[in-house]
This record gives C-alpha cells, sequence and structure tokens, in this order.
C-alpha cells in the first residue's frame, strides 16, 4: 500500500497541467554546467532559447567561457559558484538564479562525483560525500526551486542518472547506488510534483570516457555498445532539450541515451 501523501499535494498545486515549456522566456538552472555533458546541455538549451543559470564548482575558466558562449547566442547567463557537498549552499544556488534571472523553470541535476570505491575500499565518508552531492543535494535543489518551477504550471526537472542505476559495477559501489537513488528520488517526485511540474531522468551510457581510461579500455566498451561507438555530450544533451521543451506528457520517466548497452 502506498504511503499516505505528504508531498505537495493536487489541492495545494492548484489545476494546472504540464505542457511543454514556453522556452522562449524560460531559465533553465544547470548543475555541473561548465564541463562535460553539463556544459553541452546548456550551450543546448540556449539555442533553444532558454536563458541559462551556470553552477560550477572549481571549474571557473570553463564556466566564464561558457557564459560567453551562451551571451553569444543572445542568450542571458549567469554564473553561480557553489560546493554541492557543503548543504549550507544548496538554498542559495537557486536564489542567486532568481536574483539575477527573474525565476527558474527547468532545473537540470547534472552534477556528481565519481569515487571508485569496491567493499573493501569501503569509507563512510567516502560513501556520504558521493550520496550528498548525487543524490541529497539534488533533491534540495528541486524543494527550493519548486515554488518556481510550479509558477507556470509547466516546469521541468532533468535528474542526471547512469545505466549503471539497473547495472552496477562492483568497483563503483557509491556511485552505482547513489545513481539508483536518483532513479527513484526522479519517480517519486514525479508523483509528488504532478501535474505543474515534469520530472524526468536521463541515463547515459558512454556520454565522455573519464581521461584515466587507455585505448584498450575504451575499445572493450565500445564493443559492448550495439550501435558500435560511443555516445556524445550533444547526444544526451538532445535528449534533455527534448524533455525539456518537446514533451509535455511525459513524468516519470528514465530515458536510456546509451546505444543499446542496456539491452546487451
Amino acid at each position: 500500500m502506498d504511503p499516505p501523501r505528504t508531498a505537495p499535494s493536487r489541492s495545494r498545486l492548484g489545476s494546472r497541467r504540464c505542457q511543454a515549456v514556453s522556452h522562449e522566456t524560460s531559465v533553465a538552472l544547470i548543475t555541473g554546467a561548465a564541463r562535460r555533458v553539463g556544459r553541452a546541455i546548456a550551450l543546448e538549451l540556449a539555442r533553444a532559447g532558454c536563458d541559462i543559470a551556470v553552477h560550477f564548482n572549481r571549474s571557473e575558466d570553463q564556466a566564464r567561457s561558457l557564459a560567453e558562449e551562451i551571451r553569444r547566442l543572445n542568450r542571458r547567463s549567469h554564473l553561480i559558484q557553489a560546493d554541492l557537498n557543503l548543504p549550507d549552499s544548496w538554498p542559495g544556488i537557486v536564489h542567486q538564479a532568481v536574483e539575477a534571472l527573474g525565476t527558474v523553470d527547468i532545473l537540470v541535476n547534472n552534477a556528481a562525483v565519481f569515487h571508485e570505491m569496491d567493499l573493501a575500499d569501503f569509507e563512510l565518508e567516502q560513501w556520504d560525500h558521493v550520496f550528498r552531492v548525487n543524490v541529497t543535494a539534488a533533491a534540495a535543489l528541486c524543494r527550493h526551486a519548486w515554488p518556481h518551477l510550479r509558477r507556470r504550471g509547466c516546469g521541468k526537472i532533468i535528474n542526471l542518472a547512469d545505466i549503471s542505476a539497473n547495472q552496477p559495477w562492483s568497483t563503483h559501489l557509491a556511485y552505482c547506488a547513489s545513481k539508483a537513488a536518483l532513479v527513484s528520488l526522479t519517480r517519486a517526485l514525479a508523483k509528488s510534483l504532478a501535474p505543474d511540474v515534469c520530472v524526468n531522468a536521463v541515463s547515459p551510457g558512454i556520454a565522455v570516457f573519464p581521461e584515466a581510461y587507455g585505448a584498450d579500455t575504451r575499445a572493450k566498451l565500445i564493443s559492448q555498445v550495439p550501435l558500435r561507438r560511443p555516445g556524445t555530450s550533444e547526444d544526451v544533451a538532445k535528449t534533455v532539450r527534448f524533455l525539456c521543451i518537446e514533451a509535455g506528457y511525459i513524468t516519470g520517466q528514465v530515458i536510456n541515451v546509451d546505444g543499446g548497452r542496456s539491452i546487451v
């Protein structure tokens, strides 16, 4: 039996229904936006007509470069530096985005930490760090952004998961478990925030190889992909764009962008 509903009820949210975002006037807040997949998502949404709040932690030079590129697309951008490992930073991220750009219509929880850890290497401090950044910060940002996301009845939350949520690796226990938790969070929020906010997850396979992966490791991983090629940051970004801009009747779903790897 489902537990009693305690998160925002339909009566509190009103009778509006989530539709495709009116993207010409939308503001997207993207965590970890300065590099790799986050950067591609920021540019894809800017090209679609969104103003972008660019969150970053240590990648200031890349963040400033991204902001300039967004402005060249005739969209507004605002930089927000914050360490997601620090709970006190969470409300300020949303507050800064709203102060600078007026609102938040789209929240993309992209930032994540990726630590190698098997059971023999288990360390509580590292485990907590992974979950705090990958799951708890994402949940907190959803909560702080929720009043703004629901304002027009068409808010969008996209959580960046990973196919390892369903096909975990024994060498990355905390990371895989955190991504599985993020998938569950996505589905729970889709129920509690409907009808005014659509909540979905995008689950990449190979998008950008870790720099430590050598040629042999990369070739082995690609051989396991039915489409026989690695994905790109742009592949992921285009899926995020679809869910944010085009899709008005999709919520609670996890879209795998993995070249078929999850069906092998």
